[in-house]
């Protein structure tokens, strides 16, 4: 028998143990110790063909425990393990290792202090693992505590430090053991445990010696060891990084020898989403993506192109096999235009959904679960680099309104009426929980106002989103906004002038100015609105792109709100139809 550490992922239940089932077991009893402790009794298992993978013969709850405690971390030590021989009893052999472990006191200190005294009368690790059934590793981790405080040391024994921050105080100095303490023994200071503590031991990142690409041998720099274990954190970051990027540079220039034409290198701390990718083929020209994170570790995705790409591939093979197809036609809207159309909606939704929490609050969970994108996170207003755009919009009764709301909310969450904004600048973790704390001392009635608020203010231009929010709730547009000089200069088609006119004059005038200027046709119309030259007041005039729901005045179309719409109605059918299809046939 060999009594080793394993890495959690390499690691499996064995088909031969006696409690293996599709069930997970009952770890209700032991899994608060484990959470606490670890796993102290090394798991029974064998080697299986590959050589670096062991499946367990005993100690499956022991294992599903550690899979828990993992699932609650993000990560878990390697797990102590006997590894059995050829000819071994497991039952004896976890009969000897729960006997001998018996013997040993519970208490992690006076196991230190035990083994200490043994390391004294001149007794090895690997003497002393085996007299109590441990890995040499166990042993380490229990003289480890040596290296702490005594006043740490009997804060540990007393539990009121956990296992997992010791660890890493084990990592610190002398002075930052202090300095840790002090925070520690006043009632008025936050002292950071677990992986915070590990963080503000390193200056904020803590980078691992495994997530290195170069050879460890030639790092110059100070590496700090654990002294639970074998894991290392380099000291110095920028140093790292100059070494890593060196690594990553030359882990490029091999997939380019390789015979990947393209290999791009993301910037530091940038996700790769597979969902925004396609996997194209090397031939096709498939790149390879390496993504570094800031804990250091560096990830290689390969044989992918951004779905824009792929369909850029997809249509320049469509076009090699077609003929070249005719222009697309001249939208009806310019992009300002669109701009002022959409912002003006936008405005309209969000005064009222300031005022539907109970609304909101769904929007909020939706946007959760499908992870959709009409949100922003930034602190500004939706503004326009048209100065008149945005002078149009600060003319909106619809406008002005919310700014009122947010005026009274603001107070609520302790923020001064003139703030700017409910949506905070930084995703600082402190402050996340002092807004939490305050809206724990709020009333039911004003979270849903905050929540309100918080929504439209976060909630975008120009998405699927407005246009159902507006459909929803049956707004009219034109309680809140009324044309203006800004809107007619924005209008540059000749066909939408004439189907305006027709709208707000009549056919038959239409038809007798329809070769004027646009000129005179938007001033002719300006007449019927305003009433002026002689012309009947035409009242309440909203034209086709603001309403809820929007239409369009040619077959060109163009606008946003439009082909929302369009794509809703489609979704809203296919559900309906495989909700058909999904039901019991009728009698």
């Amino acid at each position: 028998m060999e009594l080793a550490h394993i890495a959690f992922e390499n690691l499996s239940v064995s088909a031969t143990n006696m409690r293996q089932g599709k069930r997970a077991p009952d770890i209700a009893d032991i899994l608060p110790s484990i959470r606490a402790r670890g796993v102290l009794v090394p798991l029974l298992v064998r080697p299986v063909d590959d050589a670096d993978h062991f499946e367990i013969v005993a100690g499956r709850r022991r294992y599903f425990s550690a899979k828990v405690v993992r699932e609650e971390r993000g990560e878990i030590d390697p797990l102590p393990c006997a590894i059995m021989a050829p000819g071994d009893d497991a039952a004896a052999l976890e009969a000897s290792l729960i006997e001998n472990l018996a013997r040993l006191d519970p208490d992690p200190m006076r196991q230190y202090e035990t083994f200490v005294g043994l390391v004294r009368e001149g007794r090895g690790l690997g003497e002393i693992a085996t007299t109590f059934g441990l890995t040499e590793t166990q042993v380490k981790q229990r003289l480890a505590l040596g290296n702490l405080l005594p006043k740490i040391r009997e804060a540990y024994r007393a539990e009121e430090i956990d296992p997992e921050t010791v660890r890493y105080l084990t990592l610190a100095t002398k002075a930052q053991q202090k300095a840790w303490l002090a925070l520690f023994s006043d009632e008025k200071q936050y002292a950071p445990t677990g992986p915070e503590l590990k963080r503000w031991l390193f200056g904020g990142r803590s980078i691992s010696t495994k997530v290195a690409l170069f050879p460890l041998a030639d790092y110059p720099g100070d590496i700090v060891t654990d002294l639970f274990g074998d894991e290392g954190y380099f000291v110095d970051s920028s140093l790292f990084w100059a070494h890593q990027d060196v690594a990553i540079e030359a882990k490029r220039q091999a997939y380019r020898d390789a015979g990947w034409k393209s290999v791009e290198v993301m910037v530091r701390g940038e996700a790769f989403h597979s969902w925004d990718h396609e996997k194209v083929q090397k031939k096709r020209g498939g790149k390879v993506f390496i993504a570094a994170a800031h804990n250091g570790e560096v990830q290689c995705f390969e044989g992918y192109l951004s779905r824009r790409g792929a369909a850029k591939l997809r249509d320049a093979k469509d076009a090699a096999a077609e003929p070249t197809p005719a222009n697309a036609p001249r939208p009806e809207v310019t992009s300002n235009l669109q701009a002022y159309v959409d912002l003006h909606r936008h405005a309209a939704v969000r005064c009222v959904l300031a005022d539907q929490g109970a609304v909101a609050l769904r929007l909020l969970l939706a946007h959760l679960i499908a992870g959709s994108g009409p949100w922003q996170r930034s602190v500004e207003r939706p503004l326009h680099r048209e100065d008149g755009i945005t002078a149009s919009l600060a003319t909106s009764s619809a406008d002005r309104a919310f700014q009122k709301a947010h005026a009274e909310i603001a107070p609520i969450l302790g923020e001064p009426e003139e703030a700017g904004t409910v949506l905070k600048r930084h995703g600082d973790p402190y402050e996340t929980a002092a807004v939490f704390q305050r809206l724990l001392s709020l009333s039911e009635d004003d979270v849903l106002r905050v929540t309100g608020m918080v929504i439209a203010e976060a909630l975008l231009p120009a998405t699927p989103v407005v246009e159902m929010l507006g459909t929803l709730f049956k707004i009219d547009m034109a309680a809140s906004w009324k044309p203006d000089e800004v809107f007619f200069d924005l209008i540059r088609d000749r066909e939408v002038l004439n189907a305006m006119l027709a709208e707000i004059a009549g056919p038959e005038t239409a038809a007798i100015h329809m070769r004027d200027t646009a000129k005179r046709q938007k001033e002719i119309i300006w007449n019927y609105l305003s009433g002026a030259n002689g012309r009947p007041k035409i009242e309440h005039w909203l034209p086709r792109w603001m309403a809820f729901p929007a239409a369009q005045y040619t077959e060109r179309g163009g606008l946003h709100a439009v082909e929302h719409q369009k794509r809703l109605a489609e979704l809203a059918s296919q559900e309906a139809a495989e909700s058909d299809n999904n039901c019991p046939a009728k009698a």
